[in-house]
């Protein structure tokens, strides 16, 4: 039995609403859907969510705990939220609020100008940090990963767009000649 599959999730802020395969979490965030794939059953039962199995196959024991994860994160998404912190990295190279969206000047010819998808909320307290936040985990780690691909941080200097908590191993550069 999957360790985290068999686990129940405790939904005493939020409301899940069930619809077939389609479940829908409302909290004091917002509201977010996802599809269960059909081969896992799910039960609403006295605040908790349960995921069940039909037998022990590979693909069933993989989506079983799954489908218990995705559902977990949406559960904290609309009560807490996430967010990830990006460090730039570099001379000259900062980011600059420009209503929704942000300016990146990170060494290009050009500036970069980056809109985020809908539920999503960029913030730059400081010229070389961005705070991305919203309900959907996977959202949120996808724009992280977007803006962080823009100018991925090097290993010689560590110049760069990186996560907050990455550390950068750093490679030794050319020595002089004897």
């Amino acid at each position: 039995m999957s360790r985290i599959g068999k686990k129940p999730i405790d939904i005493k802020d939020v409301k899940v609403s069930q619809n077939g395969n389609t479940i829908k979490v409302t909290g004091k965030l917002g509201e977010l859907e996802t599809t269960v794939h059909p081969n896992i059953s799910v039960k609403i039962e006295d605040g908790n969510v349960v995921f069940e199995r039909p037998n022990d196959e590979r693909q069933n024991k993989a989506l079983h705990g799954l489908s218990r994860a995705l559902l977990q994160n949406m559960v904290d998404g609309v009560t807490n939220g996430f967010t990830k912190s990006l460090d730039i990295v570099g001379v000259g190279y900062r980011a600059e609020q420009k209503g929704e969206s942000i300016l990146l000047n990170i060494g290009y010819s050009h500036p970069i100008y980056f809109m985020p998808p809908a539920g999503i909320k960029l913030e730059v307290p400081a010229p070389t940090q961005i705070k991305i936040s919203g309900i959907d985990k996977e959202l949120v780690g996808m724009v992280a990963a977007k803006i962080r691909s823009f100018r991925k941080p090097e290993p010689y200097k560590g110049k760069g767009i990186k996560y907050s908590n990455e550390v950068i191993v750093r490679k030794a550069g050319k020595t002089a000649g004897k």
